[in-house]
C-alpha cells in the first residue's frame, strides 16, 4: 500500500489497514467499469460517500459508527477492485469470502461494531440500491424503466445533484477522508 502497509490479501490483518490507502484506492476506481458521463469517471469512493448521506438521510436515528460503515461498506474494493454484480455472482463464494474478510479487518480496525453489522448492513444495502438507480439514471445512461427492473422501484429525490458529478480523483480522496475523520 501507498502508506508502506502490507496487508495480506488472504488473512488480513486490521493493523496493516489505514483509512489514507482505502481513500486513494477507492477515489482512482471507476464505478460502471468508467462507463459513465462526465470529465472523470465516477469512483468507489464517490459512490460511498453518496451511499453515506442517503443511509443518514434514511435513517437519522443511526450512530457515528452505523453511517461510518455505510461510508466503508464497499472500502474491500480498494483491494480487489470493483465488479459488476453478474460476475460477483459468476465467481460465487471466492469473491464472496474474500469481500467478507476484508470488511471484517475493517470494521475492527475502524471499532465498527461487528456484532450488530447484519441489522445495519441490510439499511446500508437499501441506501446502496437507491445510489445505484440515481447513478443509472444520471451518470450510466439507464431509463427510469431499466434502473427500476434492475435496482428495484425508486423515486427520484432531489438534495443529490451535486454528489452525482463525477470529480477529480484527488479532491474526493480528500473528502472522503474528511468525512470519515467526522464520524469517526
Amino acid at each position: 500500500m501507498l502508506s508502506g502497509r502490507r496487508l495480506e490479501l488472504l488473512d488480513p490483518s486490521p493493523l496493516d489497514i489505514e483509512i489514507e490507502d482505502i481513500a486513494h484506492g477507492l477515489s482512482f476506481l471507476a464505478r460502471w467499469n468508467g462507463q459513465t458521463l462526465g470529465e472523470y469517471p465516477f469512483s468507489v469512493a464517490q459512490h460511498s460517500l453518496l451511499v453515506e448521506k442517503i443511509f443518514a438521510k434514511q435513517f437519522p436515528q443511526m450512530d457515528n459508527p452505523s453511517k461510518l460503515f455505510a461510508l466503508l461498506h464497499d472500502s474491500a474494493e480498494y483491494v480487489i477492485g470493483d465488479m459488476i454484480s453478474p460476475l460477483k455472482s459468476h465467481l460465487g463464494n471466492t469473491y464472496e469470502e474474500l469481500d467478507e474478510k476484508l470488511t471484517r479487518a475493517i470494521c475492527i480496525r475502524f471499532n465498527i461494531p461487528t456484532k450488530k453489522i447484519k441489522t445495519i448492513k441490510r439499511r446500508v444495502k437499501l441506501a446502496d440500491k437507491k445510489a445505484a438507480w440515481l447513478e443509472a439514471i444520471h451518470l450510466a445512461g439507464f431509463s427510469k424503466q431499466e434502473a427500476d427492473r434492475i435496482f428495484g422501484k425508486h423515486e427520484e429525490i432531489k438534495g443529490y445533484e451535486n454528489s452525482l458529478l463525477p470529480q477529480p480523483p484527488f479532491f474526493i480522496r480528500k473528502k472522503f477522508v474528511n468525512r470519515f475523520n467526522d464520524l469517526y
